[in-house]
């Protein structure tokens, strides 16, 4: 196999602002894996709270180029284990890697992923579109700009939550879900969950800073609403850690190294009885496609990465109003539209 590093920097239809920082321009590494005439493809986004740069996922996927060479889109669970000893430490290049590799993998075959792991998208649940952070005026106006989605991620963390998701509800009946991303204590958890219950909110997602997950356990027995582990849960490990304070996880593929550790996390989650959400960082249509594949697995899925930007780079899968429609293309269904190649020398 042939391995092709390309970058982009993903703008942003508005800003993007969560309780640790805002955005306008996302960068992103794709990974391209190329054998007898095929292509896939795999994404990971930079990202300043996991400390994923750009030159280290390059500079350790370069490392790896002699594993890349020798192998095949065989047994992409074998070629994840393979590239495990040297990218054990960077798991957004990991991922990338492993996308690509299913990506492959399927069209080599020519079926969908989800087709090749024995699924059907028959029943799949829909995602949520999400409002950053801003002004309560300019929430409501991107959430109309966004009209006829059946569920909002509502980002919070501010003086005023709850003021947010009232001025919101106005607007709208759909189902609203809260992120917190760590922006609260136990109290205002246990709190906003009152209030937010009475506002036709799903569920709380990441309320608690993941060093606090021992107070969890406490704040689930007192919550009016499911309670959704993000931050606190990154690697397979995690997922047993959260049975006791979550009723909910989520997973994200560059954080837990890719589909293949992902698929093992879903499956030990339903194992202990919490449910399963997937979501997605501020990603293109590449990253979104792989999510895709495990959509039949989920009880929710926040895969809105793509509907965010203000121009994309790959075709593949596409949301649309919450629904997922998939393309008549094997494998994960990518391809990109831009050449973002980086030079061998970089």
């Amino acid at each position: 196999m042939e391995l092709i590093l390309h970058r982009f920097e993903l703008p942003l239809q508005h800003t993007f602002t969560i309780s640790r920082g805002s955005v306008d321009v996302q960068e992103t590494m794709v990974v391209e894996l190329r054998h007898g005439g095929h292509a896939g493809f795999g994404e990971a986004t930079t990202n300043s709270y996991y400390n994923a740069t750009l030159e280290q996922m390059v500079a350790d996927l370069r490392r790896i180029e002699p594993l890349v060479a020798d192998s095949t889109p065989e047994d992409p669970e074998q070629f994840w284990q393979q590239a495990r000893g040297e990218l054990a430490d960077n798991p957004f290049a990991h991922c990338a890697l492993d996308m690509a590799m299913h990506d492959l993998w399927g069209k080599v075959r020519g079926e969908p992923v989800y087709q090749l792991w024995g699924l059907s998208t028959d029943s799949v649940p829909a995602s949520n579109y999400t409002i950053g952070i801003d002004s309560i005026d300019v929430m409501v106006e991107k959430m109309q700009q966004q009209a006829g989605w059946p569920i909002y991620k509502i980002k919070l963390g501010t003086p005023h939550d709850l003021e947010i998701i009232a001025a919101l509800r106005e607007h709208t009946d759909a189902v609203f879900r809260v992120d917190a991303n760590c922006a609260w204590s136990v109290e205002e958890t246990i709190e906003n969950s009152r209030a937010m219950q009475e506002l036709g909110v799903e569920f709380i997602e990441q309320p608690l800073p993941a060093e606090q997950r021992d107070e969890m356990p406490h704040v689930k027995q007192h919550s009016m609403l499911p309670l959704v582990a993000d931050e606190s849960c990154i690697v397979e490990a995690d997922v047993d850690r959260c049975a006791e304070g979550f009723d909910v996880v989520n997973i994200k593929l560059v954080k837990c190294a890719g589909l293949t550790p992902a698929r093992r996390m879903i499956q030990r989650a339903q194992e202990l009885g919490l449910k399963v959400m997937v979501g997605c960082m501020t990603e293109s249509t590449v990253g979104i496609s792989a999510i895709a594949q495990l959509l039949p697995m989920l009880d929710y899925v926040d895969m809105d990465g793509a509907a965010l930007l203000a121009e994309d780079i790959a075709d593949g899968v596409k949301v649309k109003q919450g629904i997922c429609h998939y393309p008549d293309v094997p494998g994960c269904g990518v391809s990109l539209l831009k050449d973002g190649k980086i030079p061998v020398t970089e």
